[in-house]
């Protein structure tokens, strides 16, 4: 399964309203995981077993606590049995969908 999610605290007290500090322990959570995944300026995107991605999620979870009274976690889940290495696969298949269109004139 691929498991995208974010996790920011409010009630920091900071004034200029950055959690950076916050992400950054969530991010090295799930890097110490060992699990796949990518982070961009929003989201970080974990691979792995339902149960496993979930541990690291709740941790990730767990290591914002800290920096604010409040927590805030989004998340989107794609659930496909049977299928691994989609974090990448998933944009090759994008990417080669978008040349083929584009070598055909179906993209403007």
């Amino acid at each position: 399964m691929l498991v995208a999610f974010s996790v920011a605290p409010s009630g920091t007290g900071r004034a200029d309203g950055s959690v950076h500090d916050a992400v950054a322990a969530a991010v090295r959570v799930v890097r110490d995981s060992g699990l796949p995944h990518r982070t961009t300026s929003m989201f970080t995107e974990i691979e792995g077993e339902w149960d496993e991605v979930f541990d690291v999620v709740k941790r990730a979870t767990d290591a914002v606590a800290p920096y604010g009274s409040r927590i805030s976690l989004v998340l989107k889940a794609d659930i496909r049995p049977g299928h691994a290495g989609e974090l990448d696969g998933k944009i090759a298949r994008l990417e080669a969908a978008i040349e083929r269109q584009e070598v055909e004139g179906g993209l403007d």
